[in-house]
């Protein structure tokens, strides 16, 4: 298997992460992960709301996400296990990550 990609902390571009966050399936799972604060399998996002996820669908949202720089993925057996990398966007954008999921706690679940 060939390496995942993580682009470095110098490398994150605002466009990409609202690009990222611009799609509701991939704003939910990502406020997910970063809510929980801790590592979270790509399988608990199986279903987002009340809609089912294909698989190769849910790969590409979690690609976007660590090609954004937003998420990082380790694959651990068969599992890919994803953690957030709020702390390095907040370095690099003071304020960003705060208020994007400031913005998505005032909207309504079932709007997103």
């Amino acid at each position: 298997m060939r390496p995942l990609f993580h682009p470095s902390v110098e490398e994150l571009r605002p466009e990409a992460i609202l690009h990222a966050l611009s799609d509701p399936v991939r704003a939910a799972i990502f406020t997910d992960i970063a809510r929980e604060g801790c590592v979270q399998a790509c399988s608990t996002f199986a279903s987002v709301g009340d809609r089912v996820i294909p698989k190769s669908s849910l790969s590409q949202h979690f690609k976007i996400l660590r090609e954004a720089g937003l998420i990082r993925s380790e694959r651990q057996g068969v599992e890919m296990r994803n953690t957030s990398r709020c702390p390095e966007v907040e370095a690099r954008f003071p304020g960003l990550m705060a208020a994007i999921l400031a913005a998505y706690q005032l909207v309504p679940p079932a709007t997103r």
